[in-house]
């Protein structure tokens, strides 16, 4: 992958500005704050790279996930912080209650005193992945409101979800995110040097199927948090347009791409498991969202 570091550090630098680190979330500024990140590929890092012993080909849980950056960030800026990462790829929301590739119930990271729990969870309960292999392997020019029409299900499950975490975690704030626009809803811009940008891959009316998709996930997330006051912080600003850290930085887009394409298919990659997932820098950004809510 490509070293993308100063955009990247840029985003981080502005959300430390912006965000004021020194008075975290509930807890009193020189407590030490407890931390719980549970949730889905997006959580754990599946493609961002460096990923903890023990979950390489299994939950892939990266220490550039945006919330081992928070983590790095906060110690940097002087606060006691600690982290329990019980993310793991491939999870849905149901699989967060229970073990899950060998791995204990995620919900059982989180503690009375937990501070703060953070989470990304609801693309694979409605199918958006195997929607994904779809437009790769086959034709998904129509495929969208099968997935869509699973998001009501879902929303539910993740509202009875925030109650659970409110249970287990009283004083805890919850930040929970979106996962943005994986493919440029347009034509191939000027950074569009990965494979999984040929039309023959990815045709322009599957782009545009697939967008439908993150837009509604998007709305969903964001809808089900507010009603259950939980923060929510996406690549997107309304569920409609990008954020301005975001914009331009899809696969396939005018700007160094924030996403894994089929490079995550060569030798020593991650595989199949990291294509359109968020890379470094893309996790850089997003964590750069979450810290500006933990103030």
């Amino acid at each position: 992958m490509k070293n993308r570091t100063l955009t990247a550090a840029a985003v981080m630098a502005a959300a430390i500005t912006a965000g004021g680190l020194g008075t975290t979330a509930s807890a009193t500024p020189n407590a030490p704050l407890n931390m719980v990140v549970i949730g889905d590929s997006t959580a754990s890092g599946t493609g961002a790279g460096y990923y903890y012993r023990g979950t390489h080909g299994t939950c892939w849980r990266s220490t550039n996930s945006y919330s081992e950056l928070a983590l790095v960030k906060l110690r940097e800026s002087g606060r006691q912080a600690e982290l329990r990462n019980a993310t793991c790829s491939g999870a849905g929301i149901n699989d967060v209650r229970r073990p899950f590739k060998g791995q204990p119930a995620q919900l059982d990271a989180l503690k009375p005193d937990t501070d703060v729990v953070l989470l990304t969870l609801g693309a694979n309960d409605i199918g958006y992945v195997e929607f994904g292999g779809l437009c790769m392997q086959g034709d998904c020019s129509k495929a969208a409101g099968s997935v869509i029409d699973q998001i009501p299900a879902m929303s539910e499950n993740l509202a009875k979800l925030f109650g659970e975490i409110k249970a287990k975690s009283p004083k805890a704030k919850i930040v929970a995110t979106g996962y943005g626009r994986q493919l440029t809803n347009g034509a191939n811009g000027a950074a569009a040097a990965d494979p999984i940008c040929d039309s023959t891959v990815f045709a322009a009316e599957e782009r545009t199927e697939g967008n439908k998709i993150t837009l509604a996930l998007d709305l969903a997330l964001r809808s089900t948090a507010e009603k259950a006051g939980v923060a929510f912080v996406s690549p997107f600003a309304d569920s409609v347009e990008l954020r301005e850290e975001f914009a331009g930085h899809s696969q396939c887009d005018s700007a160094a791409t924030f996403y894994r394409g089929f490079d995550a298919l060569e030798p020593y990659q991650e595989g199949q498991e990291a294509v359109l997932h968020l890379n470094k820098d893309g996790q850089a950004a997003l964590s750069a969202l979450v810290l500006a809510q933990l103030r």
